[in-house]
């Protein structure tokens, strides 16, 4: 069956048949597997209707008349979804109906249908705009309106127009008292909420943005990393077991390249190329965000490239977060170590206490905004000033 056809369908509502044994005649559209239903207006006796032909039988002045009118609302609904296919790139069902009755179909979009419109867009771009997880997370985002919309208003869904600031506040006390969730993944959500605002408003569906006054609240994540000390005892401690020796070398890869595990898990050898200063670079575009990414390949990881032939071993995330934690174990170092703090490790140690520029550092993480890395690392850099600051009084001190 063709979904992108269009259905059109008169039926009788028996069960409304009155004293004078006639009864509501009804349509139903369908499209993309979504149906919609309403009164015609017209009524029949239940004996004069021809289901199969969609014809009131036989030839009267009354039956003739209903046909008319019939024949005449089919070829309305006809020319409205012909007007949508022509004119818009995305529509439904109730769209087809408000069109048929002459209503506006931009006003009456609802906040979840714009949403099923933003993640079937996301759906369709997996691999070349974003990658499947970015895809899950919006599935999961809408999951959580659903009920949320439920638990608040007691609806399944809310017009758009409708929608105002006090939204966002309900939902972020929402997501805390109710799903427990903490405010940094509420954050999240309610950017995942405000894009398909800003979706709607670039479609048309809405004039303004409801929550453009609204500020989230801040976050205080500790930035965890390794200091030069626990990277140089990592790098210098001999362990036994093969895994171990491996997943030692791969996060000792990262710690001096930044990678993520995505794209360290990408990495081939038409990545390594000369650049133009005669160097070998680690040249690709980051998995999760598709921006390319331009890392000098130092020696370290040049020498771990090498060992394992310029190929290196494939691990699951999962169990190279847990090896590593048996690293930490035996090595002795007290930091819940994962894979992510490599790349932490590689900015903040390698980085910026080396005294390389922020702006520098976010190029190199491949960060969308140099904002992202400030709000990161901005304590790290204010550390390494402390540090200098320090030394320059112990200096002073002395002359």
């Amino acid at each position: 069956m063709n979904n992108n056809r269009l259905i059109t369908l008169f039926f009788l509502q028996k069960n409304r048949t009155n004293q004078q044994n006639i009864c509501p005649i009804r349509c139903r559209i369908t499209y993309n597997k979504k149906r919609k239903e309403f009164s015609t207006g017209f009524f029949i006796n239940p004996d004069y209707w021809n289901s199969k032909e969609q014809l009131a039988k036989p030839p009267s002045k009354d039956n003739t008349f209903i046909n008319t009118q019939l024949s005449l609302i089919k070829q309305q609904i006809n020319q409205a979804f012909l007007f949508l296919q022509v004119n818009e790139k995305e529509f439904d069902v109730e769209d087809i109906y408000l069109q048929h009755k002459g209503k506006s179909i931009k006003s009456e979009k609802t906040f979840l249908e714009v949403f099923d419109y933003h993640n079937s867009k996301v759906k369709k771009t997996i691999g070349i705009d974003y990658v499947e997880s970015t895809y899950k997370k919006f599935e999961e985002c809408k999951r959580l309106m659903k009920k949320f919309i439920r638990h608040k208003y007691k609806k399944n869904d809310l017009v758009l127009q409708n929608i105002k600031f006090i939204f966002l506040e309900d939902l972020d006390y929402y997501l805390k008292t109710e799903r427990r969730q903490s405010q940094s993944t509420i954050n999240k959500h309610i950017q995942r909420v405000r894009k398909i605002i800003k979706l709607a408003i670039l479609e048309g569906f809405i004039d303004k943005d409801p929550f453009v006054f609204y500020r989230p609240k801040r976050t205080t994540k500790e930035l965890i990393f390794l200091t030069s000390e626990e990277l140089k005892l990592i790098e210098t401690h001999q362990l036994r077991q093969k895994k171990l020796v491996i997943v030692k070398d791969l996060f000792i890869f990262c710690c001096y390249t930044g990678l993520a595990y995505a794209d360290m898990s990408e990495l081939n050898t038409k990545n390594i190329q000369v650049g133009f200063d005669g160097n070998e670079w680690i040249e690709m575009s980051r998995k999760k965000t598709k921006s390319k990414i331009s890392i000098p390949l130092l020696p370290k990881p040049r020498d771990i490239l090498l060992k394992y032939n310029n190929k290196l071993p494939k691990i699951s995330n999962q169990k190279f977060n847990s090896y590593l934690k048996e690293i930490a174990d035996i090595i002795g170092i007290n930091k819940n170590l994962t894979h992510h703090i490599a790349r932490k490790t590689f900015a903040s140690t390698v980085l910026l206490y080396n005294g390389v520029p922020m702006e520098v550092v976010s190029e190199l993480l491949g960060h969308s905004k140099i904002t992202i890395t400030q709000e990161h690392y901005a304590k790290v850099v204010k550390k390494k000033i402390s540090d200098e600051v320090s030394k320059l009084n112990q200096k002073l001190g002395q002359d």
